[in-house]
């Protein structure tokens, strides 16, 4: 049986916004997403796996995960299915004009998983939740104090000389197995790729690949290499001027109007549309 609570405040129009989740039982996201904004997400409770840059990761209590805007993210339930987390979105433009800098500072430039000393975990847990708590009460100013103890976690978790940025390990031999088919597919997606073919090469049988990459990842098999072969894409019509037929084919696609459909399924946008939009 699941149990959901949660809080959620917003301010502005959408430049800062705080959710507080508590949550027993398997959960997934619907489906695995980018954001335009910025994402702070801390670990209260439990553990979660989390899929970014193409790796599986575990979280634990404590962990605070930083996702860059536009990065392609998922999350899911390991077996302690009860997790209470606080998430975190915030656009530049929430902070102080003159302090909009400090995201281009160490440890803001990728999105990582971060673990904390256990001193500055107690520090960023109690800003986290008296972000939360002003946004609850509303008091005046409230916005103010939110914005500089943004400001505040940020400067505390720069200046973390402790800090560990995570690579993915786990108990769980299929997380980095997981983790070394997904850069395989990052290496390879210009190239013909089958489940079955795959498999092969991981000595794992095509069933049981494609149910366990879909648990971790958020992605059927097939359809995360079509997200890696249009997000290269979409990298190629912003910095070169390369034919767009030319682009399909290099990407791995066929023909050029599959390369469209795929494309505007998965963006929204035609190919030319998005060329036009981004410059």
């Amino acid at each position: 049986m699941n149990e959901m609570k949660e809080d959620k405040y917003v301010i502005g129009e959408q430049q800062f916004s705080i959710h507080h989740i508590y949550r027993t039982g398997f959960t997934v996201m619907p489906r695995p997403h980018v954001h335009e904004n910025y994402e702070l997400y801390l670990l209260l409770r439990g553990e979660r796996i989390y899929f970014m840059n193409g790796k599986v990761y575990t979280a634990r209590k404590g962990d605070l995960i930083f996702i860059l805007p536009h990065d392609l993210h998922s999350t899911a339930s390991t077996q302690l299915q009860e997790t209470e987390r606080i998430l975190i979105h915030f656009s530049p433009t929430f902070l102080p004009q003159q302090d909009h800098d400090i995201l281009d500072l160490p440890p803001y430039q990728q999105s990582a998983l971060l673990r904390l000393p256990a001193r500055e975990q107690v520090e960023v847990e109690r800003l986290f939740l008296q972000m939360n708590t002003e946004c609850r009460n509303k008091q005046p100013l409230h916005d103010r104090c939110v914005q500089h103890l943004l400001l505040e976690m940020l400067i505390l978790v720069h200046r973390s000389e402790a800090i560990e940025r995570s690579e993915p390990v786990s108990p769980h031999p299929m997380h980095q197995k997981i983790t070394e088919i997904s850069s395989f597919i990052q290496d390879h997606y210009n190239e013909s790729l089958t489940l079955e073919q795959v498999a092969a090469c991981f000595f794992i049988s095509p069933a049981y690949l494609s149910r366990i990459f879909l648990k971790l990842t958020g992605f059927h098999f097939s359809e995360y290499i079509r997200v890696v072969r249009v997000r290269a894409a979409q990298t190629r019509l912003r910095t070169t001027k390369d034919k767009i037929q030319h682009i399909a084919e290099d990407v791995g696609f066929g023909h050029a109007s599959h390369f469209n459909k795929i494309f505007k399924k998965i963006t929204g946008l035609s190919p030319l549309q998005y060329r036009k939009q981004v410059r």
